[in-house]
């Protein structure tokens, strides 16, 4: 089993009904995959938190950076921005505000 592959299991998971699933994700504008992510719950993808997102290799760990050394989320493709990093002050945790219909979200097959 991959590095990828790996379901993250904390309190946050247990929070949203233990229910998770890994996503590609996908950029509107050029339909390029350029983050692999898990979703715990159910509702749409608002925000992606940076300590769930579990590839490119330049995009995992940032969660253990200062925002303010964080760039926006961009399509590696199109240089699209698809997303702006901030903390999310419920949970206090890192995470980028999706813009709103910038991204394609579809279900990673896992073998």
């Amino acid at each position: 089993m991959t590095k990828n592959n790996i379901f993250k299991r904390d309190k946050y998971k247990s929070a949203r009904g233990g229910y998770s699933r890994m996503l590609n994700l996908h950029c509107r504008k050029c339909n390029t995959i350029f983050a692999t992510y898990q979703k715990d719950g159910p509702g749409n993808l608002r925000r992606l938190y940076m300590d769930r997102i579990m590839s490119p290799e330049k995009l995992v760990g940032l969660e253990n950076q200062p925002l303010k050394n964080i760039q926006p989320l961009r399509c590696l493709q199109c240089d699209f921005i698809v997303g702006m990093p901030y903390i999310y002050k419920k949970e206090d945790r890192k995470a980028f505000r999706v813009f709103q219909d910038a991204i394609i979200k579809r279900i990673k097959k896992i073998n």
